[in-house]
C-alpha cells in the first residue's frame, strides 16, 4: 500500500497485476494455444466418460485413444515445443473436429447410435480420419524436434570442427 501511495507521487506505475516480483513475463501465445488446447482436452476427456454408456463401445474406445494420443502430445509439446501451425490444428481438432463430430452424433436418434448403424459407421470413418491426422501430427512434432536438433548439431559440428584444425608439428 505504501509502495502504491509512494509510486503515484513519484510518477511510477503501479505493477502489472499477475506479475509480482520474482515472477516470469506474462505467457506467451504459443503458451496460451497450448493451455487452451490442454484444457479443451480435459473438458472433452469428462464428456466422454459422462456420455459413455449413450454410444457403443468402439466409439468410446476410439475416442479415448485419439484423446490419450494428443494428451500425450501436449505433454511433449510443453516441454519441447512446436510450429504456430501444428498448435493451431492440434487446438482444432480439440475444440471443434472432434466435439463435433460426437456432438452430431449425439443429435441422432438413440435407435440409430447402434453398433452397425450407417451413422455410427460414419462416425467412425470420422474418428478414423481424425486419428490418422492426430498420429501423423504426433510424428511431425516430435520428427520436427529431432529434425531442429539434427540442425543446430551440424551447425555446431561446422563451427567447432576440430577436424578441420591443422596444429604445427604435429
Amino acid at each position: 500500500m505504501v509502495g502504491k501511495f509512494l509510486g503515484s507521487l513519484f510518477g511510477g506505475a503501479e505493477p502489472a497485476r499477475g506479475l509480482q516480483a520474482g515472477e516470469g513475463p506474462p505467457p506467451s501465445s504459443e503458451q496460451d494455444d497450448l493451455r487452451r488446447a490442454a484444457l479443451a482436452l480435459e473438458q472433452l476427456r469428462r464428456t466422454v466418460l459422462r456420455s459413455g454408456a449413450l454410444h457403443p463401445t468402439i466409439v468410446h474406445s476410439q475416442v479415448r485413444q485419439i484423446l490419450d494420443l494428443l494428451g500425450a502430445l501436449i505433454r511433449y509439446i510443453g516441454e519441447f515445443k512446436a510450429s504456430t501451425e501444428q498448435l493451431v490444428l492440434l487446438e482444432a481438432i480439440l475444440s471443434d473436429y472432434l466435439p463435433g463430430a460426437l456432438r452430431a452424433y449425439m443429435l441422432v436418434p438413440e435407435t440409430s447410435r447402434q453398433d452397425e448403424s450407417p451413422e455410427t459407421r460414419t462416425l467412425l470413418a470420422q474418428l478414423r480420419t481424425l486419428h490418422a491426422t492426430a498420429t501423423d501430427l504426433n510424428r511431425q512434432v516430435r520428427t520436427g524436434a529431432v529434425t531442429e536438433l539434427a540442425v543446430h548439431g551440424r551447425f555446431l559440428q561446422d563451427k567447432f570442427d576440430l577436424g578441420s584444425l591443422h596444429l604445427e608439428g604435429r
